[in-house]
């Protein structure tokens, strides 16, 4: 009899946002909005923005260094990388060959995967798939949005949205049932009409009148997104729930993607949670994309314990959405630094946590 196949557990983190803060207050001075609207439409009251030449893969090299330092691992030890993005810093190379390159993983190899809000999910699904075939045995896999460089900040209908960061976890096979045990992903092209970016790719490529046209920027129709994403994630988790016979009861943490409060209030109810169960920054950060749901497991790390439960649900542009049964393999360490930026990094790395 052949050997039963590992799980994939996730058995570190890290996370890492810009130093910037753009509040809602300095977004009334450069839209019509308020920050009482933003905050009750939302839940948002900030979000972190790059500055300079910072780009995606400079905030995922800094969550992997973090993620790391931790555990004290050597950068040789990582088999692969996922880097889930849809800011790459170039259409080629890929994001993740430059991560690789600027936190030392010189023995990985790499890939880009791209379904908007959904990538973590569907890259953590992705890279569980090299833990369990055990052609790998350390695979990291990251969520990493620069979505300041696609927003326009005359549309006050997006800007209000979206921030930067990024956030790693770590797979490793598990032999004791923890890690990621089932999910639930779906795709529906036909959704790509109402969330996109217009211009830039094969279809529509940059020229000097999509520039004019603002056509490189995000293109949402709000009500219809909304309407389709609160169905989505909520369907995916409860369907989840129900083919694995499991109740709200049966669940520590919800960790949602933070689109919007209203929707992540809906998929709560749907499965039957309470709000303190909930895993929410949306308030701090706004939403990341890709980098919405590590960044919580980050921020939130030392109030997990091993056996947790956990649900992580999504939904993205395209339309991609899903969710995730996963048992948490460990317990938070009390000192966690939590999501980190250049003003804590040298702080957090004096008390010994990061190098």
């Amino acid at each position: 009899m052949g050997l039963s196949k590992p799980s994939a557990v996730i058995t570190a983190v890290g996370g890492y946002v810009p130093e910037y803060v753009l509040t809602n207050t300095e977004l009334e001075r450069m839209v019509e909005t308020t920050s009482d609207w933003i905050e009750e439409r939302t839940g948002i009251l900030e979000r972190h923005l790059v500055h300079g030449t910072m780009a995606s893969s400079d905030m995922a090299a800094e969550a992997v260094k973090q993620l790391l330092a931790k555990r004290d691992l050597d950068p040789m030890e990582i088999d692969l990388v996922i880097v889930a993005t849809v800011t790459p810093d170039y259409l080629f190379p890929a994001t993740s060959n430059l991560v690789c390159d600027k936190a030392g993983l010189k023995r990985a190899w790499a890939f880009d995967l791209g379904a908007a809000c959904s990538g973590f999910l569907f890259a953590l699904a992705t890279g569980a798939q090299f833990i369990e075939s055990r052609r790998a045995k350390k695979v990291l896999v990251i969520g990493a949005d620069t979505m300041s460089s696609i927003v326009n900040y005359e549309d006050r209908n997006t800007c209000i949205l979206f921030g930067d960061g990024a956030a790693a976890v770590l797979l490793e096979p598990d032999e004791e049932g923890y890690g990621l045990i089932d999910y639930n992903h779906h795709v529906d092209g036909s959704g790509y009409q109402f969330l996109h970016q217009k211009a830039g790719g094969s279809k529509r490529p940059a020229t000097v009148e999509t520039v004019a046209n603002r056509e490189h920027y995000i293109f949402q129709e709000g009500k219809a997104v909304f309407k389709f994403a609160v169905k989505g994630m909520a369907d995916a988790a409860a369907e989840l729930l129900e083919r694995n016979g499991l109740k709200g009861d049966d669940i520590e943490w919800l960790v949602p993607h933070q689109a919007n409060k209203r929707i992540i209030d809906a998929t709560r109810d749907r499965i039957g949670l309470r709000p303190d169960q909930v895993m929410l920054n949306i308030q701090r950060f706004g939403n990341t994309t890709a980098a919405t749901i590590p960044l919580c497991l980050a921020d939130f790390e030392s109030k997990l314990r091993k056996g947790d439960n956990l649900v992580l649900a999504a939904f993205g542009g395209g339309f991609t959405w899903g969710a995730a049964w996963m048992r948490w393999g460990y317990d938070g360490p009390a000192n966690a630094p939590g999501v980190v930026n250049d003003r804590v990094l040298a702080k957090v790395s004096a008390n010994g946590l990061v190098h």
